[in-house]
């Protein structure tokens, strides 16, 4: 288990943002793809970046348990709220993907939904959901990713290197999401790559990539 306090962050304006437009995002198809997403799982779950709670109406009757992790304190004091409502049983805990607060080998389940693209260091989360899964566990992913056109793979990286991650808490658009968790041991099991409905203007976070990878079948101690 990885040792310390929780680390937090506190971004007041991307949890507005936030807050003002997930539920836009979730009455137009992202209610399914959450959905999808969840779909099937049993055991115990940890869910990476759960921010204000957005998965849990999702969770199927077969989890056991849900552990939350969200460093922003506005969105961590939301989803506390709405795990109170949600079908099964979820505590929502404050730290960062890179220092889970879980023992090796605990969770049969990792979700990782729209947090990749924030992280400081990706392949220290993966480490991370690497260590705390089960072996043979299971990554769960909706993330948006780089793009493979090049010039809406320069637009994004232009928006990363300026205005994007100040307004959306750390986001990055142009990150090889995919490529970090498979050289991080993940083998993929199903993934499908899509692009969101567009309006005139590109939008540098798309496309997205959603589906589940496996962790290798070695024990904390063997890594």
């Amino acid at each position: 288990m990885t040792g310390g306090a929780p680390a937090t962050h506190h971004h007041p304006l991307f949890s507005r943002l936030w807050l003002l437009l997930a539920p836009r995002f979730d009455a137009h198809g992202g209610s399914d793809l959450r959905e999808e997403l969840l779909a099937g799982l049993h055991g115990r779950v940890v869910e990476i970046g759960a921010a204000d709670g957005r998965n849990f109406p999702h969770y199927p009757a077969g989890v056991r348990e849900v552990v939350a992790i969200e460093p922003e304190r506005i969105l961590r004091e939301r989803a506390g709220v709405a795990a109170r409502e949600a079908p099964v049983p979820i505590t929502v805990v404050g730290g960062v993907a890179e220092a889970l607060p879980l023992p090796d080998d605990s969770v049969d389940v990792v979700v990782s939904s729209l947090v990749l693209c924030s992280v400081d260091d990706q392949r220290a989360a993966v480490g991370e959901m690497r260590r705390v899964l089960r072996p043979g566990g299971r990554l769960r992913v909706l993330e948006h990713v780089a793009a493979a056109r090049p010039s809406h793979h320069r637009l994004q990286r232009v928006m990363d290197a300026t205005v994007w991650p100040r307004c959306g808490g750390g986001c990055h658009t142009a990150r090889d999401t995919v490529g970090t968790i498979t050289d991080g041991g993940f083998e993929p099991v199903r993934l499908r790559r899509f692009r969101l409905p567009a309006g005139r203007v590109p939008n540098p976070a798309s496309p997205w990539v959603l589906g589940e990878l496996a962790a290798p079948a070695t024990t904390g101690a063997e890594r």
